[in-house]
Order: C-alpha cells, then structure tokens, then sequence
C-alpha cells in the first residue's frame, strides 16, 4: 500500500509486542522498526524481520518516523520518555496513573508545542475508552451517577504486591466487580458504594518451600491500599496450575451511568452501560493506541500541534476509512 503511515515502537514488553502485531493488521501502516533499551540482539521481536536499535540511536531515524508508540512503564519511564520524545516525534502512549494525568500532560505539551508535534496521551481503555464513556454519561444523563468496576481481570501492580510476601514463590491477583452492585445501579438506584462494595479481590499463591500458608494469608489481606479495604480471599495452588491456568493477562470491566430523564412524577430512569471483556489487557491496549497512532498522525498532517486526550479526538480520524465511507457504511 502506499503512503503508509511509519510506526515506530519505543520499549518491547508484553505492549510492545501487541503493537507490533496490532500494526500487522493495518494495511495503511509500516513498522520501521522496535527501539529498546536492551542489546539490540537480545531483543526477540514476534515477527522475524522485525528491525530492532537500540533506543540511543533513535534520532538517527528521526525522518523515516511519523509516530513514534512509547511502550514503557507509567511509573518511571513514561514521565521521562513522554516530554524528551515530544520534542522529536508525534507520540502516543498509555500512561495510566490518573491522579497525575495533569501534571503529565503539562510536561508533554509544552515541547510538542514547542516543535510542532503532536502527543496523544493517557490512551488505552482506562484512561481511554472508559473515559469517552464516562463523558457521553455525564452529559446525555446530567442527573445522575457514574459508576466504573474493573475486572474480572489480572492486575499487574496487585499481583507484584503478592509476590513481594515473604514466602511467596509465584502469585497472581484478579480484581472482581461485585455482581450485587453491579446490578443495584443497573436497577437504576444509584447507590452509594465503599471500596469494600464494589470489588472483591482473589489471589493465587505459589508458596515456597517451608512458607507457612496461614502467615501469608494474612499478610496479603491486611496489606495497606492494596487489600485490607477489600473481600480478599488466597488460593494456595501448585506450581503446575500456576503455570497452566495463570500465564494471561485477562481484563475488563464496565463504565454505567445511572441517571434519570423527565421532570417530577413523570421521571424515566435511564441507564448507559460499555463494558469490556478482554483475554489480553496488553493485546487490547496496543490495538487503541494503533488506532490513535493514525489520529495523531492526521492532526499533525493537518496542523495540530500539543498533548492531547482521547476526549480531544475525533472518532472518525481513528479509522483508515474516509469520512464519506463512513457516513455510507457506519450511520
């Protein structure tokens, strides 16, 4: 295909790999090639002829690439990698640490303001899908409430939590929605719910040798912020299970508004529900951030510059398809 859009991937975990997948089934865009930290050599990409540099040299690529996919960490590497690279590159990436969305995009937006650049943040399901989600409840339903539960799904940071216990050999952790919530605000109550409502929390241990089960339970349940404000209950199971049943990284969850329309005695509840159910959080996450990959590319071609947010971007930019074909085939 030509004028296909390059991509290129800065950091190869399990989000890097599911972008350099998520590329291969778009026609309109090319893979230049993964940027890693890492010995170029030791780098093994999914697909054999995927190029892989060492992220020192990526400004020696700087022309051949239109958006550049940074794949590291929230944590630690997003907040350095995100304002250095703005300054170069149209970025996308998925920092997810919502209390310091502002801050971050501060950080990002004055230097690809600076170069005429265009940085979309924060993009994935949540920040992402669940937060357009949460924009169309709040204003198609102005009286009302918005509830988000997460799961059944794996979460990475719990699960680090439970292996850092003493006698923890291998753990998992899974965050559940309570299903007796759930279905209080599908019913249109708008309950008040504590942290303790709307999740339930299960964990899978692997002791090692010599652990004392009983010490480890309650470790993990009377751990601060992560467990002691939920239901939590620990499976201890095999190693052979852990390996079997325990290597994905399923995910999901809903975003509902419960509102109601009318005025008075004539009063309709109404409710808005999304809701998710994928078998791979990572694989799911690359797709969004490809599909934006694209937007951000289109915004600059266009003009635009600076951070920008999923709720900054046009639907109809995400898609290869014109606006005309979309109009015949989507409305």
């Amino acid at each position: 295909m030509k004028n296909q859009i390059k991509i290129a991937i800065a950091g190869y975990g399990n989000l890097g790999r599911g972008v350099e997948i998520s590329i291969s089934k778009n026609p309109d865009m090319k893979l230049v090639g993964v940027f890693s930290r890492r010995d170029p050599k030791s780098v093994n990409t999914f697909f054999e002829d995927t190029k892989v540099f060492s992220i020192d040299n990526i400004l020696e690529h700087k022309d051949e690439i239109d958006v550049l996919i940074l794949c590291g960490g929230s944590k630690d590497d997003l907040p350095i990698q995100g304002p250095e690279f703005s300054k170069n590159f149209n970025i996308v990436d998925s920092f997810d640490n919502h209390a310091k969305i502002p801050e971050y995009f501060a950080s990002v937006d004055k230097p690809s303001l600076e170069n005429k650049k265009v940085a979309l943040i924060s993009i994935g399901w949540d920040p992402g899908m669940f937060s357009i989600n949460r924009l169309y409840g709040e204003v198609l339903l102005p009286i009302g409430e918005t509830y988000t539960f997460w799961g059944k799904g794996l979460s990475q940071g719990h699960s680090d939590a439970v292996r850092r216990v003493d006698g923890v050999k291998s753990g998992v952790q899974y965050t559940i929605p309570s299903e007796s919530a759930m279905e209080k605000v599908r019913n249109g109550e708008q309950p008040t719910l504590s942290t303790r409502e709307k999740h339930i929390r299960e964990c899978y241990i692997v002791l090692a040798d010599g652990a004392d089960s009983d010490s480890v339970r309650n470790t993990i349940v009377t751990m601060p912020d992560y467990f002691a404000d939920y239901d939590t209950t620990v499976h201890f199971i095999d190693e052979q299970t852990f390996e079997r049943d325990h290597q994905k990284m399923p995910h999901g969850g809903f975003v509902i508004r419960s509102g109601v329309s009318g005025m008075d005695n004539a009063q309709n509840n109404q409710v808005l529900e999304f809701s998710l159910k994928l078998g791979s959080n990572p694989e799911f996450t690359a797709s969004v951030l490809v599909a934006y990959a694209r937007a951000a590319y289109k915004m600059n071609q266009a003009g635009e510059n600076g951070a920008k947010t999923v709720l900054d971007v046009a639907p109809s930019l995400l898609s290869p398809k014109t606006p005309a074909q979309l109009r015949k085939e989507l409305l």
